[in-house]
């Protein structure tokens, strides 16, 4: 039989305190109230703690007997890699991460999507508020964070008693990105994001935006529905591609798709940059094609597009969860036209 090895016991306020001849008092004033101790008690406690190997107060029991965390949570909706490889993602990202920067509070991503542990994870989540990128009204997810009773900002929808919203008015930019590149057009058709929460990759025509869960691909397609009707275009016999994922690789297969259900398309209005890509490299000429975001890929393309600010909305949407009123995004958009269109 082994001997039993001896355990090393954590050195705890009270040994610093009884070691450095102060109170416990004295000892939780030097971490987190020094102002209201000397310098020469301080310096003492400090010395003491340092030969005593005490590393300070346990920062998750600091958390619980003060209720905050200092860490703001964002509920993502998709698999953890998307938040490093979609661009629009990123700049979202690191328009929260600069606002925690500032106010000294940590960022935690609480990936869901993934199945019937997604509500306890979100409830687990250590965080003082979240922000919740888009999703929809029955997403277990958005219901577990309201629950908490702590602050809930949602990116793009769905709004929710209790919650605030922060996004643009996506339906008037794809009202108007769709006047532009339906214009000339006889045979348009959509590329578009996923419609609810079980992602499923299809082609149909007249894809009714009521019937649509995610609001950004609702007031998208409503928006695109909008202006061919304006045109004269009967939105019933429009085509529309829905993705499961803003991935390029993925859009290429679903235009084909596309083109196999309607081979005389001549127009694609695209919900990302990314799909408009995909049409642009799938479809052979002439077809107009418009895509959102205004990224890089729009720009080295000639894409006619919407320019929005992710990183902006992001800010928005981490000042907002911290407490600050939230600013106003719904106009924050403008219309791009490039050779994409004839621009």
């Amino acid at each position: 039989m082994q001997p039993r090895q001896p355990t090393t016991r954590r050195v705890t306020m009270t040994d610093v305190a009884r070691a450095a001849g102060v109170s416990p008092m004295t000892v939780s004033y030097t971490y987190n109230r020094p102002e209201r101790v000397s310098e020469e008690s301080r310096s003492r406690v400090l010395r003491t703690a340092a030969a005593l190997g005490y590393p300070g107060p346990d920062p998750s029991a600091r958390s619980l007997r003060y209720g905050v965390t200092r860490t703001l949570g964002v509920v993502l909706g998709e698999h953890l890699s998307y938040a490093f490889d979609d661009p629009q993602a990123v700049a979202f990202l690191a328009g929260i991460a600069e606002v925690c920067a500032e106010r000294g509070y940590g960022l935690l991503i609480v990936p869901t999507g993934t199945g019937d542990e997604d509500a306890g994870r979100v409830v687990a989540a250590p965080v003082d508020a979240y922000v919740v990128w888009t999703t929809t009204g029955d997403d277990p997810a958005l219901a577990a964070a309201c629950g908490t009773r702590r602050p809930v900002v949602v990116h793009g929808g769905p709004g929710r008693d209790g919650t605030t919203l922060v996004g643009i008015d996506n339906r008037g930019a794809a009202r108007a990105v769709g006047a532009e590149v339906f214009a000339t057009a006889r045979r348009p058709a959509v590329l578009s994001f996923p419609v609810d929460r079980q992602r499923d990759t299809f082609v149909r025509r007249g894809v009714e935006p009521d019937t649509v869960g995610y609001p950004v691909t609702r007031d998208r397609l409503a928006g695109y529905r909008d202006a061919a009707e304006e045109l004269g275009i009967d939105w019933s016999e429009v085509p529309v591609g829905v993705c499961r994922t803003n991935d390029e690789a993925e859009a290429r297969s679903v235009m084909r798709h596309l083109l196999a259900a309607a081979p005389d398309l001549d127009a694609v209005a695209a919900m990302s940059d990314r799909l408009a890509l995909a049409a642009l490299r799938e479809a052979a000429d002439p077809v107009r094609i418009s895509g959102w975001d205004d990224s890089d890929v729009a720009r080295e393309h000639g894409l006619t597009t919407v320019a929005q600010s992710l990183r902006a909305q992001g800010t928005a949407c981490a000042t907002a969860a911290l407490g600050d009123p939230a600013p106003d995004h719904r106009d924050d958009w403008r219309l791009v036209r490039r050779a994409s269109t004839g621009g």
